[in-house]
This record gives C-alpha cells, structure tokens and sequence, in this order.
C-alpha cells in the first residue's frame, strides 16, 4: 500500500533541525555511514526520546563493518538522497553496530525472525518510540523484486499505516512484545540448591547425534551455509581424549572416542583444505556459501579464528590421525596464529613477516570485511580471487598452470568472473606440497599489491579473551614462544583499558574499546566469562600468578553482575528499550552462536577456577549450568558444543596439575608435559616467587628433598603421589584418564 509520496507530503511531520549524528561514533561501522545524508543517530535514550518528541516511529538498522549486503543497502537506498529524505522526514533513523551491541541485536533478531520469519543482516526493523517492534525485515532492494518489496515502499507502507492506522500498529507491537516474552528459548538457572550430577553416557550420545549430521561427502556438519563447528569440535577433541566413565543408555547406541576423533579429524581437514582457509595468508573466512566449502563468505572475524586455533592446536596435542595428521594441522595453526598478529594486531608497529617476528600487538582488531573497494565499487573477495592468467602472470605458464591445477582455478570463476578463490580441495602429496611451499610466497606478495579489504579496528573484550587462551596455548604446543608472549601483551591491554577495579566492591569489564580508550556498555555475560578463561589458560602457561587473581576478580564481578537475584542472565539490563521489545528482561540464552555462549563458557571458567582455588561455591554454579544440558545434548548438539565440552572436563575431574620446585630446565619441562596433555579441562598451577602467593592448589606442595621439581596430580583437591619426570607425568595422566 502506498502512503505519503515526499518528505513534503500533508501528512508528513516537521523536521526538526537534525543531521547525521555518527561522525564522531568510534564504530567502524557507524562511521561507515556518517556520510550518508540519512539523519542516523546511535542506539540510546536520546534516539527515541527524540521519536517520542517528534511523534514518529523509529526505523533501526543493525549491522557491523565487514558485511557484504550491509554495503550493498548502504550503497542502494542510505546514500539515495530521495530515500533518505523520506526517512529523516517519517522516521528518527537508528544505527547499531550488532557486535558493539550484542544485547540489541539479538533482541530485534528474534523480532525480526518473528514477523517476517527470517533473519540476518542489515536488519530493518520499524518500532514505536518505546523500543518496541511492529514490522521488520532484513535487506530491501531499491527496486521490486519477485517476492520483495522495495525499500522505499516499505519506508511509505509503514508511514502511511504510522498515521492512518495507528491503533493497529500499537496493538501490533504489543501482541509480539508479549508472545516474544513467551516464547523465546531461553532457560532459567538458579543458582542455589544442589544440582543434579552429570549422566557420564550424556556425551557419548552427543557424539551419535552430531555424527548422524555429518556431511559424509565433503565434511562438516549440515548443509549450505556451511560454518566452522568451533565449540563442537571443541568438545569432540575433549571426548576423544578422556573417555567418560560409565556406558551408554539402555537400547541407546552411543557415540565413542574413536568416533568423535574420526569425526573432528575429518571436519578439521576439509575446512584447512577448502576456500574457507586462506591458502596464502591464513585465516578463517565466516563460512561457506557453498556444501563442499569451495565459495567462501570472505569476511575474517576474531572470533572465528581465535577459536579455530585452540582448536586445531588441540588436535596437535591430541595427536591427529592418519587422515588429518597433527603436522598438517600445526601448519595451519600457526599461519593462523601469524594472521591474527598480522593482519589484526593493533597498538604497535607492524607484526611483521606472518605475525612471527617483529613487534607483538597490543589487541587485536574485531574483523576483515568481506568486500573490497576497487575503483569505488564494493567487489566481495575481490583480494582474494584468482585466473589462470592472474596465476600465470605471477608465477610463469608452467608453474602457473600447475596451480591452477592444483588450487582448482579454472576458466570459470566460481565466485565471480574475476576468479576463484585458491584451495586443493585434499590433501597434498610430496611434490605438491614442495611446489605450493615455492610458489606461496611469491603470489602472496602479489595479492598484497592489489587493493585490500578494510578492517573493524574496534577490540571487543570478549574476543580478545578467546584470542588470549588460544595464543597462550598455540605458543606451548606449536614451540613459538612469541604466540605466548603476544598473549600476554594483549591481557594486558585487557587489564589497563577494559577492566575497571571496583573501589568498594566488584569491578567492570567494558566490551569495547578504540584507541586505547574504553566506550559504551559494560560487558556482557560472554566478555566476562572469555577473558576469565583466555586469563586462566594464560595462568597456566605463564605461571604469572597475577592472571589466576585477575580472573579471580572478573569472575567475582560476573558472578554479581549476573547471577546477583539467585538466577543468571545474560545482560545487567543495559537498554529499557530492549527489555520493552522482548516483554521483559531478556531470558538467558543456553545456545552456542558464532561464539560459545555465554553461560556455557562461564561455567567452564567457573569450573577452572574452583579445580585451582578449592572453591565449592564456583563448583556449584558451574554444575547449575551444566545442569541445562540433558535436553540439548541430543536434540540440538550442535548449539550445545561449549555446554558438552564444559561437560567432558567435568566429567573428567578436571585433572588439577601443581608444579613445584625452583624455576629451573627441569621444571620447564615437566611444565611443557602437561601443557602438551590433551587431559580436557586439566588446570595448571606453577609455583610463583617466594613473594608471591598461588592459587590454594599449590599449598602445602613442597618439592623433593634435593629440591628436585615435582607434578602432583589430583582430583577435587586430593593428590597422588608426586612424580618428577616427563615420562612419570605422561603415564600418571594416562592412568587417570579412565
């Protein structure tokens, strides 16, 4: 239906004196579109005060830097100056940075998905000055489409019901508010009482379900689209490592440890082999458009790949297979490890050659956008897409027609007409790989002379925390030193700019910041509980107690921050807004996204904290938690990964490590043991300076009477006898793992 037809129309309102208000915003993204003659103004009270004085509606649009079809709308209708003159005279227009505000997004995704029964980004979503939805939708394309309307015509279908019909749209608002406050699939911890012990046959079952969703014929679970299993592959290596004691459930065929390895090592493989590794540089694209991974979506997030290199690091401790062997998968390791300090290292000079050698950053950037500017035009992949000839022109016909061969480059693009994106698709023999080890380098420095994408600068707490464990780690197991000391400069970012000491009481995490200076809300449930566990593994690696004591504190603060009323929560409540869109406080969401959720990685680093403080409180809550699981593990496995890995340590103990003994070769190398350990969830205390107190762990452990360093081993606190070597360690683990 059409409604008014100009910003001049009868029935339009008078436009205030207003402009574009995002100019001075710290987001990438905002500042995307400061130029546009849209009159945007960031998500807050302001925004839809002023809605309320203008007695208009709100128009939201949420997205973040490095998404495609965000630049295409952008493109299309936000810098059509007759578009937007339509919008500033209808509507106040709100932008939202989705990964600066995780807490907006997900409260209008699932408005969104409720009225137009589809989801994604941009988001377009109309509501009333309070915050509340009445209609939305995802990308609009400037003209009609079969099945689509225009964005414009949607922009003049909501004026005109806005004004004619406004009762409708009111009550519209209300039903969802108050179905939405009934239906999301949240779930309810409560935090006192004694929960339920865990059912040890829980994850093998998991793994039955998840490997009858294996794409037997190209890897991976599910179809198109196709994205990384992080957080399942995480608990798949875990299961593999430590059988869980007991057996399966009557008449239920559960899944092994032989079947989840299989199933981990054969995920692992085709995507390190595929389009959505960077064969060149690195890195982990978001997904796959396609079902055999060949056509990725090119942008490259933080959160994808910080997880993806704890996870291939802990198949190389794990030990591989004869299909994926560990050697292949710590390549792909540390050219992840080198991206991320290379191409998303912030605060200090250039990381140099592949993040190896060079300045360590300081934190690291939120993504590389999917697009690439080339002559003013947004290309998706642009930098990443290869010819024949493109190949021939770099490397000479013979070699370049060899790596056409080799990387599947044919005449077609499969992207584009512009090329293909380089993968082989399968393992590589001898002499292929001798030839892409001599060519890689060559057409690296090629592909770095085209123009490239752009960067989100902004460094999300939460993020960075995962990047934290996973570089701590990579640096033990892979041999690189430089990956642990990288993670150590990075938490201290964490320390001096997002962490703020309580004076009286807990302290605050903020979730963002930008250019050294913290912005925005606090923290959320996730950036609380991820660099808890990036601190706790850093702990374990280093031995510098004060990481275990400022885990301590940011695990204190969560805890009042979120679990204060006896029940725990995803949000302190940051936006009135929100909670009116969703008919109240949001409930606590219990499924894995892109990143692990937050309650299930809070109950890992819970049950990290209590295996090294002793702690039966942080036990509890962490068994509260896991107490979600039952109903998820077999029915939606694959959005309970964290809740099974957290599981699996559980289940296992975990094992608690205390190294004693005076700092000498010895010790390292009894450290380095049980850092290389696949135990899961095993948590390690190192004995500090004689200035320094450890973690309750370490009390009364003392070192042999020659002053010999020695490991003791235990469970809930209660330790075997020590042992002294490598050899003495490795078995003891290997006994307990039963």
């Amino acid at each position: 239906m059409q409604g008014p037809e100009a910003a001049d129309g009868g029935s339009s309102p008078r436009v205030p004196e207003a402009s574009n208000a995002l100019g001075t915003e710290p987001s990438a993204y905002l500042r995307q579109h400061a130029g546009n003659p849209v009159h945007w103004r960031p998500f807050g009270d302001e925004a839809f005060a002023f809605a309320t004085a203008r007695d208009v509606p709100v128009f939201l649009s949420i997205g973040y830097a490095a998404c495609h079809w965000c630049h295409v709308m952008a493109h299309e209708s936000f810098e059509d100056r007759d578009t937007a003159d339509f919008l500033n005279a209808n509507f106040v227009a709100v932008k939202v940075d989705r990964e600066e505000r995780p807490d907006v997004d997900a409260a209008y995704m699932a408005a969104t998905q409720a009225l137009s029964g589809e989801g994604g980004w941009p988001m377009s979503v109309f509501l009333l000055p309070d915050g509340r939805a009445f209609y939305a939708g995802t990308y609009y394309p400037p003209r009609p489409m079969p099945g689509r309307p225009s964005f414009r015509q949607v922009l003049e279908a909501v004026a005109d019901a806005w004004h004619e019909r406004r009762g409708a749209v009111e009550e519209n608002a209300e039903t969802l508010a108050r179905g939405l406050a009934a239906s999301l699939p949240g779930a309810a911890v409560y935090l006192d009482g004694v929960p339920e012990p865990l059912d040890p046959a829980l994850p093998g079952e998991a793994v039955y379900a998840l490997s009858a969703d294996e794409d037997a014929a190209y890897g991976g679970l599910g179809g198109a689209p196709k994205f990384p299993p992080s957080a399942v592959l995480e608990f798949l290596i875990r299961h593999a490592a430590v059988p869980a004691p007991g057996g399966p459930t009557p008449g239920f065929d559960a899944g092994t440890p032989a079947q989840a390895r299989s199933l981990a090592g054969r995920t692992l493989a085709a995507m390190s082999r595929s389009a959505l590794f960077d064969q060149l540089d690195g890195g982990f694209a978001r997904y796959s458009v396609t079902r055999d991974w060949s056509v990725p979506h090119f942008e490259k997030m933080l959160y994808d790949n910080a997880q993806l290199l704890r996870v291939y690091v802990h198949w190389v401790r794990l030990g591989g297979t004869p299909g994926y062997p560990a050697a292949e998968a710590a390549d792909v390791a540390a050219r992840t490890a080198g991206w991320l300090l290379a191409s998303l290292g912030l605060g200090s000079a250039d990381a140099g050659d592949g993040g190896l050698s060079g300045p360590l950053p300081e934190a690291l950037a939120s993504s590389l956008d999917a697009d690439t500017v080339v002559d003013g035009v947004h290309a998706e992949g642009a930098s990443y897409l290869w010819t024949p000839a493109a190949l021939a022109d770099v490397l000479g016909e013979g070699d370049g027609a060899a790596v056409a061969r080799l990387m599947n480059v044919g005449p077609r693009g499969t992207v584009s007409a512009d090329g293909s994106p380089l993968h082989p698709g399968r393992g590589l023999s001898a002499g292929e790989a001798e030839l892409w080890q001599r060519v890689r380098p060559l057409l690296l420095a090629a592909r770095s002379r085209r123009p490239q994408p752009a960067r989100d600068d902004k460094v999300v707490a939460g993020w960075n925390g995962l990047a934290v464990a996973a570089l701590a780690e990579a640096g033990a197991v892979l041999g690189q030193p430089r990956l642990a000391a990288a993670a150590g400069r990075i938490a201290q970012y964490l320390e001096r700019v997002h962490w703020r000491p309580g004076a009286n009481g807990p302290g605050t995490l903020m979730r963002v910041s930008h250019d050294g200076v913290a912005r925005g809300i606090g923290g959320l449930l996730e950036d609380y509980a991820f660099c808890a566990e990036g601190l706790i593994a850093l702990y374990a690696a280093s031995g510098r107690t004060r990481w275990y004591r400022l885990a301590e504190d940011i695990l204190a603060a969560a805890c009042a921050r979120f679990a204060a009323d006896g029940t725990l929560q995803d949000t302190a409540g940051e936006s009135e807004q929100v909670a009116n869109a969703l008919g109240g406080r949001p409930p606590l969401n219990p499924f894995d996204d892109a990143t692990p959720s937050g309650a299930a990685a809070f109950a890992g680093a819970l049950l990290s904290c209590s295996a090294l403080s002793g702690s039966t409180e942080y036990r509890a809550l962490a068994g509260s938690i896991l107490a979600l699981l039952p109903p998820l593990a077999t029915r939606v496995p694959r959005a309970a990964g964290w809740l099974l890995a957290t599981a699996q340590a559980a289940l296992a103990g975990p094992v608690e490590a205390a190294v004693v003994g005076p700092d000498t070769p010895e010790r390292a190398a009894l450290h380095l043991e049980l850092l290389r350990s696949p135990s899961p969830g095993m948590v390690i205390a190192v004995q500090p300076d004689a200035d320094e107190q450890g973690p309750p762990l370490l009390r009364g452990r003392q070192a042999a009477q020659d002053g010999s360093p020695l490991v003791f081993l235990c469970r809930g606190m209660v330790c075997g006898l020590p042992v002294g070597s490598a050899g003495a360690v490795r078995e003891r683990l290997n006994s307990m793992a039963g």
